[in-house]
């Protein structure tokens, strides 16, 4: 059974950073695409940052230059560096796994696994 399961998350200011994780299992992890999603209330599910299964990133404009994606094929697990946070950067964060062969997406259709997610949020 593939599950994923989000951590990291928490209560921080603007301008700080925190680092999620997405811990994988169930599954051959090196031969899946992955994304970070976000949703806040209100508000539909957007994607945030993905990788492909080479190594391909892709990043919303909104995060592009604060955000970081990374994997690390021998712990199963995905990442998301988030830095220069911002107010309107609060939300639930959701990652996702969809096996390849795939392409580096934001379309939550195409994404078969999905985490319970990990709260991030504005403390000010």
């Amino acid at each position: 059974e593939v599950q994923l399961v989000e951590s990291g998350g928490g209560l921080v200011q603007p301008g700080g950073s925190l680092r999620l994780s997405c811990a994988a299992s169930g599954y051959t992890y090196s031969s899946y695409c992955m994304g970070w999603f976000r949703q806040a209330p209100g508000k539909e599910r957007e994607g945030v940052a993905a990788i492909g299964w080479v190594g391909s990133t892709k990043y919303a404009d909104s995060v592009k230059g604060r955000f970081t994606i990374s994997k690390d094929n021998a712990k199963n697990t995905l990442y998301l560096q988030m830095n220069s946070l911002k107010p309107e950067d609060t939300a639930m964060y959701y990652c996702a796994a969809d096996p390849a062969p795939c392409t580096v997406t934001f379309a939550r259709t195409t994404y078969n696994y999905w985490g319970q997610g990990t709260q991030v949020a504005d403390s000010s």
